[in-house]
């Protein structure tokens, strides 16, 4: 989930207990910065992350845990709330399930508790999703249940291609209705049908098929199936390209008023050729084109040195929580019914869908 938009922020001061070496209780002021968003479900939400995130860091992480952490909660319930009444309702109520369990993954995948606040994605080593947090939040007598997890693309590098692949190929093409939009996701019959493939080095991808089979082999344990990869193609030619033209097109905007922008006349020794602009933006941004933080686009690879193409790659393991029960069953012997013994159909034995899973993924590399 990414972070609310926000509409104005307000200032909130949080009693910290410090000592001094002669004993003595002195209460210090720590201003902590809250975002509110339009959405008064989202408000609270927000309010709630901050209370429970800031309180959490006071409790030492127990050694091992224990079941009762899996059926713990913290709630918070609020009556006539008069403060800042044009972001928060005033009535509602906060509740976050199993505090330590989700603190406890948030640390495996090495989310900070201050990154966690403001809802920013760090680190992690599987291609599972990462589940940071459950809460429910309840306005005006109504629930609604948010699932934090974190984001497989990234915020910086625009996704210009995307594929769900299950190893499937009955009935996974993109429809025509799906093809129009700006960024379809297109299935497995259509990244064959396009001659797709991922330029990855050799160690990238065995790197990466040792976290697929260890994630697939948990999967199975645990009796799910109809997962997918999600992939998403950074194009960084195509998005050198597109900077190129945005900066050019906002340089002829503002070039009668941008006499004494320093910024402006420090790009002279590049020129305001579409490579001179480009050479300009790699060498004031902190990160060139096609370039990424490996601690914060955990999902990332870069494609391989001499690979036809110059991309950046995310993928990842979505739609994990389908079990193989007796829904699941019925499907298969109807779709078997429709498509033939023989059918790749989608809805299979989870063992039998790891198995073809792993052998099409395997396959998706140049």
């Amino acid at each position: 989930m990414s972070s609310p938009g926000k509409t104005g922020a307000v200032s909130s001061s949080a009693r910290r207990l410090s000592r001094t070496k002669s004993k003595k209780k002195h209460f210090v002021h720590q201003k902590v910065e809250v975002f509110w968003a339009s959405d008064p479900i989202l408000t609270v939400f927000m309010w709630g992350i901050n209370h429970t995130i800031n309180d959490l860091f006071q409790v030492p992480m127990p050694v091992m845990l224990l079941p009762d952490d899996f059926k713990a909660n913290i709630k918070m319930k609020v009556n006539n709330h008069l403060f800042n009444k044009e972001n928060l309702p005033g009535h509602f109520k906060f509740k976050e399930y199993c505090p330590l369990v989700f603190r406890n993954l948030r640390e495996r995948f090495g989310v900070e508790h201050q990154d966690y606040l403001h809802i920013v994605t760090c680190h992690g080593s599987t291609l599972l999703p990462q589940f940071l947090g459950l809460y429910r939040v309840t306005v005006d007598n109504e629930d609604t249940y948010l699932l934090v997890m974190r984001n497989m693309f990234s915020h910086r590098l625009t996704v210009h291609r995307k594929y769900d692949l299950k190893g499937s190929l009955v009935s996974r093409e993109a429809s025509d209705k799906e093809k129009v939009k700006e960024l379809p996701t297109f299935k497995d019959v259509d990244f064959r049908n396009n001659m797709q493939r991922v330029y990855i080095s050799e160690e990238e991808k065995e790197k990466l098929l040792d976290k697929l089979n260890r994630d697939v082999e948990f999967l199975v344990r645990l009796k799910i199936m109809d997962y997918s990869l999600l992939l998403g193609i950074h194009d960084v030619g195509r998005a050198e390209q597109e900077e190129a033209e945005e900066m050019k097109d906002s340089l002829s905007d503002e070039e009668e008023d941008s006499e004494n922008d320093l910024s402006f006349m420090a790009m002279g020794s590049f020129g305001t050729s579409p490579e001179g602009i480009a050479g300009y933006m790699s060498s004031y941004k902190p990160l060139g084109p096609g370039e990424f933080d490996p601690y914060v686009d955990v999902y990332a690879i870069q494609s391989a040195v001499g690979a036809p193409h110059r991309e950046v790659y995310f993928m990842g393991l979505i739609n994990i929580l389908s079990q193989y029960d007796t829904k699941k069953k019925a499907a298969h012997a109807a779709k078997t019914v429709k498509h033939g013994a023989g059918a790749e159909i989608s809805t299979v034995h989870p063992e039998q869908y790891a198995k073809r899973f792993r052998e099409f993924i395997a396959n998706i590399f140049a």
